[in-house]
């Protein structure tokens, strides 16, 4: 115990001592200092550095009324300046303040400014609070049994150098003692009330966010339930009815059932999808779900997705160039997800078009085009809600791409973008 005593006194009174911390001003949404008109606002941040030059000067005016003359100069300046350090070096503050008290004691011995005196024992004092305000409750302590310490040395080996000997006692010594252990207990319980109003209203908003973002998970799950119980039945129903809508016709049709065998598969896929979707919408952290047995898609599976739209009647030309090489799997993931929208929107928007699929592999990214013709007869109302070029164009900006989205001349659409891959991100992946 007496190791970790000593360790932690080294620590708090001798490492960096002098080290410069100085005092902050208030801050501006201190109460003290919002009810201020004005400019006065920006000059009441600086209160407690007034009241404390202002103490220190009222300090020191009555050092130099009590010893007078020269005498009485330079006692205030052993008082005062301790006082004044506390703004920016709070502990070295303390240390002068122990230096000042030890060599008046030896060079005012003879005299009432001696150990102790009225000024020295106020300045002491103030530099003490100071410093307990400023530093954690241990370094109050061990600042105190320090000040002891000293006081029991002066009082034992020096009391015979003064006509005031009994300024010296250890019962006079006592009694400021618990003077000074009064004071700074009162400090630091006042000081731990406020710390822990503090904390209390911390806890409050920490615990009012956590409230919030239950009440978000509990709504999120509410709306996956309800997409799963609405979409996910159609769906079942529609991949139910392909699988057994060939068995209900006499000598199907090979393109029928290969027609119907396709809805199905793709109200499977829908359902995977959907699934993983819910999942996410339903797990606290997003990021954390993942279906082994689904991964994302990349640009491999670019081949599949243009199989399912030509299988649905559209024709699509697929185009690549440059060096076909593994990308980061954001990047792949936005471009695969691109390419899949801007294709549904030709087949919603331009049934019977011609569409090109074109990927460039170039040195500093990825480009994309996908363009369709015109269409050959009139669209159907689409129900969607708009928002397709929206997502293409958030996904490549917040891969810091850029993307354009218009009309050909010949009455067509055309989609580009370019996706950026630094030469780190594609050698890692």
């Amino acid at each position: 115990m007496a190791k970790t005593a000593l360790r932690g006194i080294r620590e708090d009174l001798f490492h960096d001592a002098f080290a410069f911390r100085p005092l902050p001003p208030l801050p501006a949404g201190h109460k003290l200092v919002r009810g201020l008109p004005g400019r006065a606002r920006h000059y009441g941040r600086w209160f407690p550095h007034a009241v404390l030059i202002g103490f220190t000067g009222m300090v020191m005016l009555a050092t130099v009324e009590r010893g007078g003359g020269l005498f009485g100069i330079v006692a205030s300046l052993f008082v005062g300046v301790p006082m004044v350090t506390t703004l920016f070096r709070p502990v070295g503050a303390w240390w002068l303040s122990v230096g000042s008290v030890a060599f008046t004691s030896v060079v005012l011995s003879g005299s009432d400014m001696g150990l102790w005196s009225p000024p020295g024992f106020f300045s002491h004092l103030f530099v003490l609070l100071v410093v307990a305000l400023r530093t954690r409750p241990r370094v109050a302590a061990e600042m105190l049994a320090l000040t002891g310490a000293m006081g029991l040395f002066l009082a034992f080996f020096m009391r015979g150098l003064s006509p005031y000997g009994g300024n010296y006692f250890v019962g006079d010594l006592f009694e400021m003692l618990m003077v000074y252990a009064m004071v700074l207990f009162v400090v630091l319980a006042v000081r731990g009330l406020r710390e822990s109003k503090q904390q209390v209203v911390a806890q409050v908003a920490v615990t009012e966010v956590e409230r919030s973002r239950r009440t978000v998970l509990e709504e999120r799950t509410t709306i996956a339930r309800e997409l799963h119980d609405v979409v996910a039945h159609h769906m079942s129903v529609v991949a139910i009815q392909a699988e057994a809508a060939p068995y209900r016709v006499q000598d199907t049709p090979p393109e029928l059932a290969a027609a119907f065998q396709t809805i199905r598969e793709n109200a499977v896929a829908a359902l995977t999808e959907l699934r993983r979707v819910l999942g996410v919408v339903r797990s606290e952290n997003p990021d954390a779900f993942a279906d082994p047995e689904a991964p994302q898609p990349t640009l491999a599976a670019l081949d599949t997705l243009l199989d399912n739209v030509r299988s649905a009647g559209l024709s699509v030309e697929h185009v690549t160039t440059g060096a076909v090489r593994p990308l980061p799997q954001g990047v792949e993931l936005s471009a695969y997800r691109i390419v899949q929208e801007a294709l549904s929107n030709v087949l919603r928007h331009a049934p019977g078009a011609e569409a090109r699929v074109e990927l460039g592999y170039v040195l500093g990214g990825l480009g994309l085009r996908i363009v369709n013709g015109p269409a050959n007869r009139l669209a159907k109302p689409s129900p969607g809600a708009g928002h397709g070029v929206l997502g293409m164009r958030e996904r490549v900006t917040m891969l810091g791409g850029e993307m354009t989205a218009e009309p050909t001349a010949e009455g067509g659409y055309e989609v580009t973008a370019f996706i950026p891959v630094p030469a780190d991100e594609a050698a890692a992946a």
